[in-house]
């Protein structure tokens, strides 16, 4: 199958122009999406829970927040910009009580949709805007005149009409610049969980600690090992993303792309193939899903227990230190 794309001839922004946007949540993809609507000549209101740090930084970006509830009576897209695990609630009981027939919900991602979580009232449809990069890209992009790729679903019962809004939408967002690719909440919501479990977070990550403790209880420096096993993945990230596969093996040594071929397929096997088909049926029957908003019901006691564990990793420490040598590096502290 041949994926649909648009492009900025296939968007018209005029279509939003006599409609308000509400964007719920001013955090990294709430932030991007006000800042370039309205740079688009769009008009954007910001719903933030006041006392917050993001509550400041809108009204450092000359936005009036409103509570959650003005902000959807006063609007006609609402945009949720929130944490997956928070979406369903504030739904429930912040933004449904307040919609009217013809009001659109706008999601960046798929879940909440996907899994059944909100109670849609009648005449109100959900599409799906979402960019495939973090809020500060989507922003820095569309500054410089660019723009970060976006998927376009459309929920039960949305139509032509919708369509067209939610690539007027992505316009306003910068999208359509880079490319609009039309999909479904399933698929969306599916291979993001996926790429993110399997790939660009928990694989990604599990594989460089693994190898950083290889080195290290092996007599290593662990300064060594941190060079050799983090700090150099963004270089060959970065190839990656101007080329592919390919343009990185043709950008390495023949000493490191024959070890590429040769070894690569030792650490990833038939069985690490298995776990991945393993984890993509759990995302597929709403197993994970399941999980993860169960947990947060008990206030996320196992996560957070993980997350401060995470935290004091040797790799964390080694590397707190090496980046504070390394001027040219913006870090990142937390």
């Amino acid at each position: 199958m041949t994926a649909t794309i648009y492009y900025e001839k296939d968007a018209d922004l005029s279509n939003l122009k006599d409609k308000t946007i509400a964007v719920l949540g001013y955090g990294s993809q709430g932030h991007a999406h006000a800042l370039n609507l309205r740079d688009s000549g769009l008009k954007v209101v910001v719903g933030q829970r006041p006392g917050s740090a993001n509550y400041e930084l809108a009204i450092k970006d000359k936005f009036d927040p409103l509570t959650v509830e003005t902000a959807v009576q006063q609007s006609d897209l609402i945009v949720l910009a929130l944490p997956d695990e928070l979406q369903s609630d504030i739904f429930d009981k912040q933004i449904r009580p307040n919609l009217n027939p013809g009001n659109i919900i706008v999601t960046t991602h798929g879940f909440n949709v996907h899994f059944g979580q909100f109670n849609m009232p009648n005449g109100v449809v959900a599409i799906l805007v979402a960019p495939k990069g973090p809020g500060h890209l989507v922003r820095s992009e569309f500054v410089k005149g660019g723009g970060v790729p976006c998927l376009l679903a459309l929920g039960e019962g949305a139509g032509n009409k919708e369509r067209q809004l939610g690539l007027a939408y992505a316009k306003g967002i910068g999208g359509t610049r880079a490319g609009v690719i039309e999909t479904t909440f399933k698929e969306e919501t599916e291979t993001d969980l996926f790429g993110e479990q399997v790939v660009l977070c928990g694989g990604v990550s599990a594989l460089i600690q693994n190898a950083f403790e290889v080195l290290v209880e092996a007599g290593y420096q662990p300064e060594m090992a941190y060079f050799e096993c983090m700090h150099e993945m963004k270089l060959i990230v970065d190839l990656f993303y101007q080329g592919g596969l390919n343009y990185m093996r043709y950008s390495i040594s023949n000493t490191a792309e024959y070890g590429d071929y040769t070894r690569g397929k030792r650490i990833i096997t038939p069985e690490t193939k298995n776990e991945m088909k393993k984890i993509l049926q759990e995302i597929q029957t709403g197993e994970f899903a399941r999980e993860w908003l169960l947990e947060n019901k008990v206030n996320a006691p196992k996560f957070k227990r993980m997350r401060e564990l995470q935290k004091q990793h040797n790799i964390e420490e080694v590397g707190r230190k090496l980046r504070k040598l390394m001027s040219w590096i913006d870090s990142k502290e937390f």
